[in-house]
């Protein structure tokens, strides 16, 4: 299948990484994997940030244009090489796409986002283009498949939502685990570490607002484990980076080292080696470095919020705690710290669930199905359909392996 790609908050190739980047390549390189062919349409950028009304009717206007370009673009060639179907990732009212459904429309192909939300509060205030944009968006297209199922409550119960696991390329990390005492011994020697005390991990990039939100409340949870011993390893780096260690300047230097951002195979060395993953989530929405640690076999402590418990299964792969609780947390750490043969048992249960349920090929696979039901005339007498299940009154599927 030929598939036309478009991300209007952040392409995936633009110059800056972002967790949102890292995703739309992840989809592509998961619909590639079942052999379709990915183009990228657009990299137009319509994120509006501030509710400027003149900046959506300027891309508005923007979107317009580019979209009858690539209409006309699309209808001079054959057949054979047209798009057979539209996919925008992460729709939502900072970021709607003014591109992809006039182009289905035109064209009479498929219109289907994935990590769709509709925010009502945004009616008639600031973002209200935007958002009217999104609601049009969401009510045209032929499915909805949702990363985080927390974002299926606001979508309508008439279209047809199906939930797709969040998902990594866990194979660096797999390959790692199996030598973790190496790792560990790597990582002792690189940062000073004391390999006899229980690491813990945090991975988060370093901004204002909820990502220094979780790290205060990380801090507050670790200064109850005075009588444990640990060492906290944090990952990750930006603006807010003199606010973070202002946070933590408590903690002796022997308990904590700051390693900056990593590259994905300094990471996988540096996973399988830790013992925790911890990571309050406030606000989050599901965080892909969950999947990451629960690969290197690592049990998750984190905050029960947004679209955490869609990668963490609360008491098999890890805690779950009450958001932006530091007592909570910090009783949760305790649980794991002293109980060295569960938080083995969890390390283990989280790394076949991720194997099993969130790696690239599940998630192709599972694409592939998807986008199979968006083909005319799909449904033919006798034909055997994947299972699906009904959640609540909400007509949101969740595809079944």
């Amino acid at each position: 299948m030929r598939i036309a790609f478009y991300a209007p908050l952040k392409s995936p190739h633009h110059p800056t990484p972002s967790g949102d980047r890292h995703v739309a390549r992840l989809i592509i390189q998961a619909l590639e994997t079942q052999g379709h062919e990915v183009e990228i349409a657009s990299h137009l950028r319509s994120r509006d940030a501030k509710g400027d009304k003149e900046r959506q009717i300027r891309m508005k206007k923007i979107g317009e244009k580019l979209a009858a370009r690539y209409i006309k673009k699309i209808q001079n060639k054959p057949e054979d090489q047209r798009p057979d179907i539209w996919i925008t990732y992460h729709l939502y009212y900072k970021a709607p796409d003014w591109i992809g459904p006039l182009v289905c429309e035109a064209l009479n192909i498929p219109y289907i986002p994935i990590e769709a939300s509709i925010a009502n509060k945004r009616a008639n205030g600031p973002w209200d283009l935007s958002h009217q944009a999104v609601v049009a968006a969401v009510h045209q297209a032929d499915c909805i498949i949702s990363l985080n199922p927390h974002d299926s409550n606001c979508l309508p119960k008439s279209i047809r939502n199906w939930t797709l696991p969040p998902f990594i390329i866990p194979d660096p990390i797999i390959e790692n685990r199996e030598n973790w005492s190496q790792c560990r011994k790597i990582i002792a020697e690189k940062y000073g570490l004391d390999p006899h005390k229980q690491w813990l991990l945090a991975i988060a990039m370093m901004r204002p607002g909820d990502k220094l939100e979780s790290y205060k409340v990380l801090s507050k949870a670790l200064r109850g484990l005075p009588d444990l011993s640990w060492q906290l390893i944090i990952v990750g780096d930006g603006q807010a980076r003199p606010d973070v260690e202002t946070a933590f300047v408590w903690v002796p230097n022997t308990k904590i080292t700051y390693t900056g951002q990593l590259d994905s195979d300094e990471l996988a060395t540096l996973i399988p080696a830790c013992d925790i993953y911890t990571w309050p989530a406030v606000n989050e929405a599901y965080g892909l470095a969950f999947l990451e640690a629960q690969a290197g076999g690592l049990p998750v402590i984190a905050g029960n919020t947004g679209g955490v418990p869609a990668v963490v299964a609360d008491g098999e792969t890890g805690l779950l705690t009450t958001p932006g609780d530091p007592v909570a947390f910090a009783a949760a750490l305790r649980s794991l710290l002293t109980a060295p043969v569960r938080r083995r048992d969890m390390g283990k249960a989280a790394a076949e669930k991720v194997e099993a349920m969130h790696s690239l090929v599940t998630a192709g696979k599972r694409l592939d199905a998807i986008l199979a039901t968006s083909r005319k005339n799909f449904i033919e007498p006798g034909l055997p359909l994947f299972d699906y299940v009904q959640k609540n009154t909400n007509k949101n599927n969740t595809l079944l392996s």
